[in-house]
């Protein structure tokens, strides 16, 4: 007997994933709950276990694919004699598109270059489409002397969707102000930042909020994200609580999380649910830069670098460690006087932490 895995619902909405990483081969006797495969979702990568013991007869989801939940990924035999069938024989859910025969790897393709596959006259065994049939119909061309291609998969391409359909729907204004860090511990430049906003956004809800259809719902809780840089692109675990969570708390779980974040070792749960986001410039560089809203939220802050400036105080010029605060927010829920205030009472709260332990 034979057990088809399908890609399981992840939560969360989740309607896609990506197969990022085979932990088997075909053909690989495996154990129930051995690892079986790596999916790349929206927000991180699962480890999924195989759900049952076999031999793994037929993989029919390359990596790099990305494919709906309900698709079939693996066949898996209870018993090492069964003969691994062919990809044709497995219903593959919305994969499947018209009549046209092809691998699951050429119908990525096909997706990604834009190509109808019913159009396309298949030159491979029994007429099934190849790869170089469907970039002769795309027009695809090898690259040209002194360029190199890569696929766009994994988590730049989650990054690459995420941040268009931000762009499409959010129309952004970023505000951006000079603040004094002179008497702030910059150790805990991240967790006072967190705390900081959340008791700002106490006062001003409308960016502690998201808009679904005609309606703005405000939230009541003070779950951040703090912006994490990894070997493997940005990721945005979440902080839960800010508003209520002693500052030395909060510095634990920030670093707690980054740690997790560059060792590849989030829960799903970690990156899930944020109201609002906080990024900094850190080593970096840069006078200022204006953050993209992290959608569904409705505002983030950004802080640019910091460093010793001459500023004027009393009438004198002095120096003193100043750096900038932007805020980026939707300008369909948020009006710029209230994002304006919003920014100018972070930034107090910032120059006098001493209200922030």
């Amino acid at each position: 007997m034979l057990y088809e895995f399908k890609l399981p619902d992840l939560g969360e909405g989740l309607t896609e994933g990506e197969v990022a990483r085979w932990l088997v081969q075909e053909g690989q006797e495996i154990a129930e709950d051995d690892p079986l495969v790596e999916i790349q979702t929206d927000k991180t990568t699962v480890e999924i276990p195989s759900p049952a013991a076999g031999k793994v007869a037929r993989i029919l989801v390359a990596e790099g694919e990305v494919v709906p939940v309900g698709t079939v990924l693996v066949v898996i035999g209870e018993s090492p004699d069964e003969v691994p069938p062919s990809a044709d024989d497995f219903v593959r859910s919305e994969a499947v598109a018209g009549k046209a025969r092809a691998t699951p790897l050429v119908r990525n393709i096909a997706r990604q270059l834009g190509v109808d596959l019913d159009a396309v006259t298949g030159t491979g065994p029994d007429g099934r489409v190849t790869e170089e049939d469907v970039r002769e119909a795309a027009g695809a061309t090898a690259p040209a002397e002194g360029e190199r291609r890569e696929k766009l998969r994994g988590v730049r391409r989650l990054i690459a969707e995420h941040m268009a359909r931000t762009h499409r729907e959010v129309p952004p204004v970023t505000w951006v102000e000079e603040c004094d860090f002179e008497e702030l511990d910059l150790k805990l430049l991240v967790p006072a930042a967190l705390k900081a906003a959340a008791l700002s956004l106490q006062e001003y809800p409308e960016l502690n909020a998201r808009l679904e259809g005609d309606e703005i719902v405000y939230l009541d809780r003070y779950d951040i994200g703090v912006a994490v840089q990894t070997d493997q692109g940005l990721v945005v675990p979440v902080v839960r609580g800010c508003g209520s969570r002693p500052l030395a708390d909060l510095a634990d779980e920030v670093a707690r999380l980054a740690d997790a974040a560059r060792a590849g070792a989030l829960a799903p749960d970690e990156l899930r649910g944020s109201t609002f986001t906080v990024t900094s410039a850190g080593k970096l560089g840069g006078l200022f830069h204006t953050p993209i809203v992290n959608y569904p939220e409705v505002a983030i802050m950004g802080i640019g670098r910091i460093a010793p400036r001459p500023v004027v105080r009393d009438g004198e010029v002095v120096v003193r460690k100043t750096g900038t605060i932007a805020v980026t927010f939707d300008h369909r829920v948020v009006d710029g006087a209230r994002a304006s205030e919003f920014g100018l009472a972070l930034i107090r709260r910032l120059e006098s932490p001493a209200g922030l332990s």
